[in-house]
């Protein structure tokens, strides 16, 4: 936990009312998203027994499975999942819009929208990625064979599962973690995890605090577990009575069990609403491009016919893929930060980023000690807060991310300030003169951070024919029939 997070959590803790932790959204809220409420069977691995889903609060429908033990009545439930999920991610697969790459030379297309999926916490992540590796496989032909848009499900479910894994992707999101991204309790990053209770502390009912509405919370008749796991007192006396007999009361087990979703559903609007009510940060439409990219991709692979995602991944395709997490999780901090000056405040307690005042300005300085002459202004900052950074150092400004700064020299003139001289490069044009407001004029408030958003390039990897020994070797093919 950060020092900013543990004082927002103690204010929040004392004033009886969770703390804002961010300025702005970090991520994308869609107009029309499919919410996703799922229930699994206590004792059995990943056995659906109910969903609640729906693009609409007003309009939720609930699907069930009789007797989550049964095969047929669980790949039946999957078929009535894929029957309201495929055509809302296909009705995305319309219009498209072109997209110059290579610099203009070439053009590209993607999808104007994208689809948007919610549920209420990590473990509804979790049981989408474990009902779609059981379903992906499934044939269409023999004795077991299942609707084809079972399979087609798994698939989606699958790729929405692995989108969520992207730091920044607004593809699947779960609630719990979108509000504790914006927001901290005075509770528990655990009792966080209960979507009730979260809530409570931030939007509690009126002559309640934020204590008080998250300990009403937590009576499970109240507020029933949000899923996939359910309570076990509902376990044993409800819902183990009805599903008892082989034929258990379908209309009584409808009845108990839209009971024990309608909270958590009218739960997920609301903590909707809240974010959408946050401004969205200025960086958050370019990942929503991205997530637009993405979607376009997948559905361009199923149309030709592309194979189900693998079971596991091979080594190098592993650590690409580890490669590009990490990639991300860095990009996404940074665009965050660069938003929200709640963010970049974290950095500044350490070190890595300060604020100061523009006292000297030289913007036609030029260099002629290489081959031709450069561009290279200089500026004086000054500063009280602490500066960790050395002679040499690169630093950047939100508020000119193309620009680079060069640390030339870093003097503690007395015991409050202290003096950065800078040299700057890039984003002021082509030309010997710099182009007005690309160099910071004097008197100008700035902040300057190690962090910076320029492009990092892709890892190197072998060919999956070349795995090296340490990992396996080269993958074997193995014999037809087998």
């Amino acid at each position: 936990m950060s020092t900013l997070t543990a004082l927002a959590r103690a204010q929040a803790y004392a004033q009886g009312r969770a703390q804002r932790t961010a300025t702005v959204r970090h991520l994308h809220v869609h107009p029309r998203p499919l919410v996703i409420i799922p229930l699994a069977m206590a004792g059995e691995a990943n056995a659906p027994l109910a969903a609640m889903v729906g693009t609409a609060a007003e309009d939720p429908r609930l699907l069930i499975v009789a007797q989550p033990r049964n095969r047929d009545h669980r790949f039946a439930f999957a078929a009535e999942l894929a029957d309201v999920l495929v055509p809302y991610v296909d009705g995305f697969a319309g219009e498209a819009e072109p997209v110059a790459v290579d610099r203009g030379r070439d053009v590209r297309y993607r999808f104007t929208d994208a689809p948007q999926l919610w549920v209420p916490n990590t473990g509804g992540i979790d049981f989408l990625r474990l009902f779609g590796r059981s379903t992906r496989f499934r044939s269409v032909e023999g004795e077991y064979a299942v609707p084809p848009s079972v399979p087609l499900l798994g698939r989606w479910l699958t790729f929405f599962a692995n989108a969520a894994e992207l730091p920044g992707s607004s593809l699947l999101l779960n609630a719990v973690q979108a509000l504790g991204l914006h927001w901290a309790t005075g509770q528990s990053s655990a009792e966080d995890a209960q979507l009730a209770a979260l809530l409570g502390w931030i939007s509690p009912p009126p002559g309640l605090t934020g204590a008080e509405a998250a300990r009403s919370a937590e009576d499970p008749a109240v507020s029933p577990p949000a899923g996939p796991a359910t309570d076990p007192s509902f376990d044993n006396h409800v819902l183990a009575p009805l599903m008892s007999s082989a034929s258990p009361d379908v209309a009584a087990l409808t009845e108990v069990l839209r009971a024990q979703l309608l909270p958590t559903w009218d739960l997920m609007w609301r903590a909707l609403g809240l974010l959408r009510d946050l401004p969205a940060g200025s960086r958050v439409a370019g990942r929503w491009d991205g997530d637009r990219d993405t979607y376009s991709g997948f559905v361009q692979h199923l149309a030709d016919g592309g194979p189900p995602q693998p079971r596991r991944d091979g080594a190098v395709a592993a650590a690409a893929r580890l490669h590009r997490l990490e990639s991300a999780a860095t990009r996404y901090a940074v665009q965050r930060a660069f938003d929200d000056p709640l963010v970049m405040a974290e950095y500044r307690l350490t070190g890595a980023a300060f604020v100061g005042q523009v006292t000297l300005a030289k913007a036609d300085r030029i260099d002629d000690s290489g081959k031709r002459p450069v561009l290279r202004p200089r500026i004086m900052v000054v500063t009280s807060e602490p500066v960790r950074v050395e002679k040499g150092a690169t630093l950047t400004s939100p508020v000119r991310p193309g620009q680079k700064a060069l640390v030339v020299s870093v003097t503690v003139s007395d015991d409050t300030t202290t003096e950065v001289l800078l040299e700057l490069s890039g984003g002021m044009g082509r030309k010997l003169v710099a182009e007005p407001g690309s160099v910071p004029e004097v008197g100008e408030r700035l902040l300057l951070t190690t962090l910076s958003e320029a492009y990092r390039p892709g890892g190197s990897f072998p060919d999956p024919d070349q795995t090296p020994w340490t990992h396996g070797g080269p993958p074997v093919a193995e014999p037809r029939g087998t």
